[in-house]
């Protein structure tokens, strides 16, 4: 066989590979402690859309100026309420952790 048809059949297969993976891509929602119930409502049904279309989902809780001191109560239940409301179709894969001033926690679509 010559280099030039076993390169050639390489490449097609490359492409071939390429065509049937699917990209997961990370997408972010950004929240703070004080958000009102129907916001967050609209935030969750944000995170449930972005399940189904199989994508990963990094909640973001942000603390400013003072907020920060109820970081352990409010951000830490928050987060865990967001958790539960998507129990049915999703999988949380970093419980949150605190990084700076901001709580993160992902969460993945079941498989």
């Amino acid at each position: 066989m010559d280099y030039g048809k076993f390169r050639y059949e390489q490449s097609k297969k490359q492409a071939e590979a390429k065509k049937k993976q699917s990209v997961v891509e990370v997408k972010e929602i950004k929240l703070r402690p004080k958000t009102e119930k129907h916001d967050l409502d609209f935030k969750i049904r944000n995170i449930r859309k972005f399940l189904t279309q199989k994508n990963k989902v990094k909640v973001t809780l942000r603390f400013r100026g003072r907020e920060i001191v109820y970081a352990d109560s409010l951000g830490r239940d928050l987060l865990k309420k967001i958790g539960e409301s998507l129990e049915d179709i999703a999988v949380i894969v970093q419980p949150p952790t605190m990084e700076g001033r901001q709580m993160v926690m992902f969460v993945a679509p079941k498989a």
